[in-house]
């Protein structure tokens, strides 16, 4: 888990000082911001979704999913502990759980983290999910000026499921094949679209009910490898 630790660890420190700076980002430069970082999105997630190998299995993964998680109203319980999380912590953000989807989900739906999760978790290395921390480290620091206190406390989420990613896999012992992982990534590549659509303003969607695709893609292709 030291890499994760030092991930989280970096997030918050990355976010620290962007809460400093932004107080002095005027409106028009915040617009600008998320204009650049959503095209930045939707570029990331393109390049991630073209790597998949069956389209099939990823589209039946974002639609089952997608009704999944509208079914268990993933979005609305999302907007409900952030706005709790909030009350609690005293926070006049208006994007505050804005903030904290965003950076979850550019920070977590990146190859980088997965796989090297998954490294860490065989005892392999830690060195993927250090860089990754570095990386982490500047974009927190814009990502809060622009969002908020919301990007920092997104190092809980991503503890949990970078964490478990590591102990999952710690604990069964055994490869993934990297046809999953390559899957894995094409439909995290899709979620972001989605998120890069509601940063450019281009249109709203509701990208957190998306999540359940992410263990249902997993699930799938095993299924796929195992009896095809």
């Amino acid at each position: 888990m030291t890499g994760t630790l030092v991930n989280a660890g970096a997030i918050i420190a990355g976010s620290a000082i962007g809460l400093i700076f932004k107080t002095r980002l005027a409106e028009k430069y915040q617009t600008l911001y998320f204009q650049a970082v959503g095209l930045f999105t939707l570029v990331l997630g393109v390049q991630m979704a073209l790597g998949m190998t069956y389209p099939l299995l990823v589209i039946l993964s974002l639609v089952v999913g997608g009704f999944l998680g509208e079914r268990l109203q993933l979005e609305s319980k999302a907007d409900n502990l952030g706005n709790f999380i909030q009350q609690k912590i005293h926070s006049r953000n208006e994007r505050f759980t804005e903030g904290i989807t965003t950076a979850f989900l550019l920070f977590c739906m990146g190859s980088m983290t997965v796989i090297g999760a998954i490294e860490e978790g065989f005892g392999k290395t830690s060195d993927l999910l250090l860089t990754k921390s570095v990386m982490d480290f500047f974009s927190a620091i814009m990502l809060a000026a622009g969002l908020g206190i919301g990007v920092l406390m997104s190092f809980i989420p991503l503890l949990l499921f970078q964490g478990g990613i590591t102990l999952l896999v710690a604990s069964a012992g055994k490869d993934i094949p990297p046809i999953i992982i390559s899957e894995l990534t094409a439909v995290g590549g899709i979620i972001l679209i989605s998120l890069g659509f509601s940063l450019t303003g281009i249109k709203k969607l509701n990208v957190l009910n998306f999540l359940p695709a992410l263990a249902l893609i997993v699930v799938f292709v095993w299924l796929w490898l195992k009896y095809s």
